[in-house]
């Protein structure tokens, strides 16, 4: 029999009451078997374990937890991938092993289902007052379940029926994750309340500020095109761009703000004109919109063609204006598709160069993207070759010669050619090759140097072979050079490093005349000037050339910063042109 229970309150735990519960039977003659079964049962230590779990399970729902993210599996894939392209350290390997455990794949695996909701049913029992004059199979109705994020889709007005139309879906959001709307399908209702009288801006902040259960009557899309799989490209961007400030796009929430230099994810090229991607590093796994190389390149040569034209001229031009204005509940996310032409679209020549002003390179293209791959160096390949360029008062010949003196059995210098007289201190082939005037101008005649110049008339230059001598044996070589070379250099060939060495000019010094810093005593305003423009030319001309960007502020300071910088070029992945990769 059981004895009267303990007053228990709200806050005893299922594990604690169950306790309890057990510690009242007690068997009588007529059901001893039983009772001996029940608390056997009660006291089984995996039962007890059970308990505990439901219980912090119980607490922790309360606190509403977020996910960080919504496809650990993935992420576990891709760092999986690429451990395997390098050589591993003993804890790399170790995490390698862990990744690829049934156990660690299985728990990952239930991690996204939570996280996602999966397990949510999403169709609801159909509606008994379904309007009469639709019929039941052209009718969709979806359950998706939105906490804080964006419902992860933007729709619009059809000009010609006045239907409330779903313009995208945004990949990696509630409504993608789902499966259940499509471009193209029509929005009758949202939580049993029409809106097809509504504007799209009204909607979709009824959309917005609906948390939880939100239940969709659809009309579906004649045609519902396959789920489009993630694709593999990404692009380096070589321009700033702000979609708050861009009156073109389609939904300014809904665009990805990128600076020049960011790898982007592309994961959808359904629109040709603005694209889907993910800036790569972001803990955000929506994707957003960015403009298609073909859109920004007409863009921009429309206003290439205003600027010249002698009277103004309204910058006014349909094709750049929103002619079909969509609206979004939040920032949003998108999908990927055509792989093929995708990376087709990105066969940018190496051989680009800025022009200051018009983001174009002298052969007619303009500086949009430039497809990238990661590339980490392999047992037996050659040193990635570090190229330095540098604006006025920079010093980098004194940088890079101490870079070398620091450590000249890992470093080297590529010895330049002269047409001078060889002096008594100098040794041919250590401070430079000494050729005459013939030799040297014919190796300008057949391309061997990466650039030259005349001093006092005798003739300088960096020869390519003096650079690969170094390479060839192994060590790190440092070139200085004039920007125009990296046209040259910028190859497989070499895999260069690009650094840009600039001064750190501030307003103190420029009051000070840089008596405090590495610049020295005697600097004069109109010299800090011309400093601070030189390297913003240099900068605008060239910097979607440049890796990294050392600020100068110490000799010390720089040279530290420099070996740091070169020692993970040769150990880390780096993202370089995919054509550089390419076999």
């Amino acid at each position: 029999m059981i004895e009267a229970m303990p007053i228990v309150s709200a806050s005893t735990g299922l594990h604690e009451t169950l306790a309890l519960l057990t510690s009242q039977l007690h068997p009588d003659a007529n059901h001893k078997e039983d009772l001996v079964f029940l608390k056997d049962v009660f006291s089984e230590r995996s039962i007890s374990y059970l308990m505990k779990i439901h219980e912090k399970l119980k607490q922790y729902e309360k606190l509403s937890p977020t996910p960080v993210l919504h496809s650990a599996s993935y992420l576990a894939e891709d760092l999986a991938e690429e451990l395997q392209n390098g050589p591993l350290e003993d804890d790399e390997r170790e995490l390698l092993l862990l990744l690829n455990t049934p156990h660690i794949k299985a728990v990952l695996s239930a991690h996204d289902t939570v996280a996602q909701k999966k397990f949510d049913p999403v169709l609801p029992p159909l509606p008994e007052d379904l309007d009469d004059e639709l019929e039941e199979e052209s009718v969709k109705i979806v359950r998706l379940v939105k906490n804080k994020e964006p419902l992860g889709a933007t729709i619009r007005r059809d000009e010609a029926t006045g239907a409330v139309i779903v313009a995208r879906i945004m990949r990696g959001g509630a409504a993608d994750r789902s499966g259940l709307v499509h471009v193209g399908d029509e929005l009758r209702e949202v939580n049993g309340n029409l809106v097809t009288h509504k504007r799209p801006d009204e909607i979709s902040q009824i959309l917005s500020q609906s948390q939880g259960s939100i239940t969709l009557k659809i009309i579906p899309a004649v045609a519902e095109e396959d789920k489009l799989k993630e694709s593999r490209v990404y692009l380096r961007a070589l321009f700033d761009y702000t979609p708050f400030e861009d009156k073109a796009t389609p939904c300014q929430e809904a665009g990805l703000p990128f600076k020049r230099g960011d790898v982007l994810q592309v994961v959808s090229q359904e629109d040709a004109t603005w694209w889907q991607a993910k800036r790569v590093g972001d803990c955000n796994l929506r994707a957003a919109l960015i403009p298609s190389v073909q859109f920004q390149e007409r863009r921009l040569r429309y206003r290439m063609k205003v600027a010249s034209l002698p009277t103004p001229v309204s910058p006014k031009a349909p094709t750049y204006e929103r002619a079909d204005k969509e609206d979004c509940d939040g920032k949003a996310a998108l999908n990927g598709k055509d792989v093929a032409s995708l990376r087709r679209s990105f066969r940018l020549r190496r051989d680009r160069q800025a022009s200051p002003g018009d983001a174009q390179t002298p052969d007619g293209e303009f500086l949009i993207y430039e497809e990238v791959a990661q590339y980490a160096a392999r047992p037996g390949d050659r040193p990635r070759l570090i190229v330095l360029i540098g604006s006025l008062g920079a010093r980098i010949s004194e940088l890079k010669q101490k870079v070398i003196a620091e450590n000249p059995r890992l470093y080297g210098l590529a010895v330049p050619h002269t047409t001078r007289a060889r002096k008594a201190h100098e040794r041919e082939g250590v401070e430079y090759h000494f050729v005459t005037k013939a030799a040297f101008e014919a190796d300008i005649q057949n391309g061997k140097f990466i650039e030259f110049g005349e001093y006092k008339e005798n003739l300088y230059g960096t020869s390519l072979e003096s650079i690969h001598t170094i390479l060839d044996q192994k060590k790190v070589c440092l070139v200085d050079v004039q920007p125009e070379a990296l046209k040259t250099l910028r190859s497989a060939e070499f895999k260069p490093y690009v650094v840009f060495v600039r001064p750190r000019i501030l307003d103190s010094q420029r009051k000070q005349f840089g008596s405090s810093s590495s610049l020295g005593a005697g600097i004069t305003e109109d010299d800090l000037q011309e400093m601070k423009q030189s390297a913003e030319h240099l900068d605008e001309s060239y910097g979607h050339w440049v890796d990294y960007v050392l600020v100068r502020e110490d000799a010390a300071g720089a040279l530290a910063e420099l070996q740091l910088v070169m020692d993970r070029v040769q150990q880390e992945p780096h993202w370089v042109p995919a054509c550089w990769l390419r076999r």
